[in-house]
């Protein structure tokens, strides 16, 4: 690498590095504004039984703002950097056009795809960066817990429980709870209903709690109602309301584990697992096909996204790769556009469902378009 290629690298490094830096400022100042009362109230959550000063509870909630917002950032990298790296390309060659250092490479007869080399390398590198954040990073059994709460759980290092609505497993069977603990993956006030073929309730299972054991959940003290149909609509069997086996124990086997209520709770979720996660989900043959389909999505949908925010770059280059001096506020009101319909266009492309065409080969509608866009952008490069 020449010493201009590790001039250029470098600036364009710390450009992409100051746009991030900027963006993350102004997410979380936007954030910080409008919560700051939520963050107030967390801090005196923690401070119960002290009477602390104002300015204790001040810092106590902003050790509470970065805690919550440490691992949100790395999340929060991930979606911003294909964004960073266009406008970074264009600040970087601003300023080489302004100091007319793109017509002194000219003269000493270095072209022009030639000084987009040490851009393309960084670029390539940080969409890397972005790959493994996502891989091994978010995907962290210590962090990825760290993604999904809200405000008013920082300080928090566990899910925070919710309520399970009614929800369809791969057998039909629907469940639903009052309250589910991740931690300690067990449900509170359960309830079963088992269908038929057409949908119909054939028998409801309450109980007070259940916990997943060994693939099944266990409900403790599980009582079955058998449901008949009867002249005036479905009726409950009087002799089957006995509670199940001597104590009440009941095993009911089923896909919806729970990862799969995490996930159902938390969408984005799926995208901070990492492709060996997700291929280890999918293994499942009682996996929701829906369910299934969504994760499918989530796999491939990172590798679509990583060559499309490469691809944008490389259509937006040569708007600022010039032979003369120009107006470079008129070529980035050119390349606004342009950048950000190719990015927000690769995301939504790659959620789409296409019909008669398999997950797998949808997600990559976005790249095959800007494929050949990419290579006329390219081959416009006058050098």
């Amino acid at each position: 690498m020449t010493t201009l290629d590790r001039s250029i690298a470098r600036q364009f490094l710390f450009n992409t590095c100051a746009l991030l830096v900027l963006l993350f400022s102004f997410v979380v100042a936007v954030d910080v504004s409008l919560n700051i009362d939520r963050f107030l109230r967390a801090a005196e959550r923690m401070l119960d039984g002290e009477q602390p000063s104002g300015v204790r509870k001040l810092l106590v909630a902003a050790l509470l703002v970065a805690d919550l917002w440490w691992p949100k950032l790395l999340q929060l990298f991930s979606y911003m950097v294909g964004l960073a790296l266009v406008g970074a390309m264009g600040f970087t060659l601003t300023q080489m056009v302004r100091h007319r250092e793109l017509v002194a490479a000219l003269a000493g007869g270095i072209s022009l795809r030639r000084l987009a080399r040490p851009v393309l390398v960084v670029a390539a590198l940080m969409i890397g960066l972005k790959i493994a954040d996502q891989e091994f990073v978010l995907s962290d059994p210590r962090i990825a817990p760290l993604l999904t709460r809200d405000h008013g759980d920082a300080g928090s290092r566990e899910w925070s429980a919710f309520n399970v609505p009614p929800t369809a497993d791969g057998a039909k069977r629907v469940f639903m709870a009052g309250e589910f603990v991740p931690s300690e993956q067990r449900l509170i006030r359960v309830y079963v209903w088992d269908r038929d073929a057409q949908g119909r309730t054939t028998a409801m299972t309450s109980a007070p709690e259940a916990v997943w054991r060994n693939g099944a959940w266990e409900l403790s003290g599980a009582r079955v109602e058998r449901l008949v149909l009867a002249p005036t609509g479905v009726e409950a069997d009087p002799g089957a309301a006995d509670p199940v086996g001597p104590d009440g124990t009941l095993r009911i086997a089923t896909d919806l584990d729970p990862p799969s209520l995490l996930l159902r709770r938390y969408a984005s979720f799926s995208q901070s697992l990492s492709w060996r996660q997700i291929s280890a989900m999918l293994k499942s043959p009682r996996l929701d096909p829906a369910m299934r389909q969504r994760l499918e999505r989530a796999r491939w949908s990172r590798v679509s996204t990583a060559a499309s925010t490469y691809l944008t770059l490389v259509i937006t280059l040569p708007f600022f790769l010039v032979r003369e001096p120009r107006n470079m506020l008129v070529q980035s009101l050119k390349c606004a556009p342009v950048g950000i319909f190719a990015l927000l266009g690769s995301v939504f492309g790659a959620a789409v469902d296409v019909p008669g065409l398999p997950v797998q080969l949808s997600v990559f509608l976005p790249v095959l378009i800007l494929i050949p866009i990419a290579i006329a952008a390219w081959s416009s490069v006058k050098t």
